[in-house]
């Protein structure tokens, strides 16, 4: 019997930074995303490592943000911005796009759909959409 891979074993850390990059690629290009896009800073470089980061851990690879940043904690650093359902929503069909971007397997888009969607949801400060925030310093300016 075949033992069961982490998503970090499947993925590796260039497949994780793949991931990252369409994502915020896709974040980038895609008109669908534009609300999503608002709530980051122009630069998106500094959120493509955190998040590269933050996944490497969190998908059963060595804990880098941890060590980085010294806590793993999602809630603090999106707290100042309005989070509702509408914005969770959106994080998870970029990242589900970002997913079938760099062809992951069904195997892994399953294994990764109910835990993306608590990530997304923990972080969520809203029970309806709220207006985004004027100013583009958002969750990259300034964390960490």
């Amino acid at each position: 019997m075949q033992e069961e891979k982490n998503p970090y074993e499947i993925l590796g850390l260039d497949g994780i930074g793949a991931l990252v990059n369409a994502f915020y690629d896709i974040m980038d290009e895609d008109p669908e995303f534009a609300p999503l896009r608002k709530m980051h800073a122009p630069d998106l470089s500094p959120m493509r490592g955190k998040l590269t980061d933050y996944l490497t851990g969190w998908m059963g690879g060595p804990p880098v943000y941890l060590h980085k940043y010294g806590t793993i904690c999602m809630t603090e650093p999106h707290a100042p911005y309005a989070i509702g359902y509408e914005e969770r929503d959106q994080w998870l069909a970029c990242m589900h796009k970002a997913l079938e971007k760099i062809n992951a397997s069904d195997e892994l888009k399953e294994l990764l759909r109910e835990p993306l969607f608590m990530v997304a949801d923990a972080v969520r400060n809203r029970e309806h959409a709220s207006p985004h925030k004027k100013d583009a310093n958002i969750i990259a300016t300034g964390c960490g």
